[in-house]
């Protein structure tokens, strides 16, 4: 039986690409973005029975539920949701509008936790379901310039090894998957948006022209059928890295915590 995803931030990037690829494999989609009309062609390809293209800013609680009964309302299913949408500004702390910086943590955090909210009564009352979280790399490490996008991504991770937990005996997998550098029109857009103060140019700084040399990025495709892979498992992680760059970026972050734990010991056990 073909199963029914809701995925988030559908317009572009993964999100676009997986919503493609789940079609491709005979599953049914329901397609949110903030303006569902990009995804026009899509729905004229595989038509209105297999895609429901539907508006949805993910900072709305309501407007979260609402899609969600609009997708039962329609498929009768919730199986899988894919928390996808997000976005980055980049800048130096000191450098950030603080209204910017609420708004990445409200698109990036709650906006999980209101699709979310939304969708694990449903697959409660299913007895199955599996949740999603296309969060980053950038949830195990600290990049100069990433603040509020990755304050948000290391809270992603905390809120659904919680959820994980509270929901197993409901049959509801959750699987947090954390991809490194994604060949999308971000790391143009975000580079060329960024404002870096002179102080932070040796840091924040390097880091954007960093992003702006990123070739060996991962295609967001690929991305795509990882995460159909994984909905496939059936013991699936509940975090898992996504992509050579990240694994490199993540053993290393863990070596360095290891190290500074194995350091730091006798203050730990108090022993000073």
């Amino acid at each position: 039986m073909a199963r029914v995803w809701f995925i988030t931030g559908s317009s572009r990037g993964v999100g676009r690409a997986l919503v493609e690829k789940v079609l491709e494999s005979g599953d049914i989609v329901v397609a949110t973005a903030r303006n569902p009309s990009q995804l026009d062609d899509i729905v004229a390809k595989y038509g209105s029975d297999k895609i429901l293209a539907t508006a949805l800013d993910v900072t709305d609680f309501d407007q979260a539920n609402k899609a969600a009964k609009e997708a039962i309302d329609k498929f009768g299913r919730i199986d899988v949701v894919v928390n996808n949408a997000g976005y980055a500004d980049m800048a130096s702390i000191e450098d950030a509008d603080i209204k910017g910086f609420r708004e990445q943590v409200d698109v990036n955090l709650f906006g999980v936790v209101n699709v979310t909210k939304a969708i694990v009564p449903i697959m409660r009352k299913q007895k199955s379901g599996h949740v999603i979280q296309v969060s980053s790399v950038g949830g195990r490490v600290g990049t100069p310039g990433a603040a509020a996008y990755q304050s948000a991504k290391w809270a992603v991770g905390g809120f659904s090894t919680v959820l994980s937990q509270e929901v197993a005996p409901f049959g509801i997998k959750v699987t947090v998957a954390e991809p490194g550098g994604i060949k999308t029109e971000w790391a143009t857009t975000a580079t060329e948006t960024a404002k870096v103060s002179e102080p932070y140019q040796q840091t924040v700084g390097q880091m954007i022209q960093l992003v702006k040399g990123h070739s060996e990025w991962t295609e967001a495709s690929e991305i795509a059928r990882a995460i159909i892979h994984l909905s496939n498992v059936e013991e699936p992680p509940l975090r898992i890295i996504l992509g050579k760059d990240a694994l490199q970026y993540a053993h290393m972050a863990a070596k360095a915590l290891a190290d500074s734990d194995e350091k730091w010991d006798n203050v730990s056990k108090l022993e000073f």
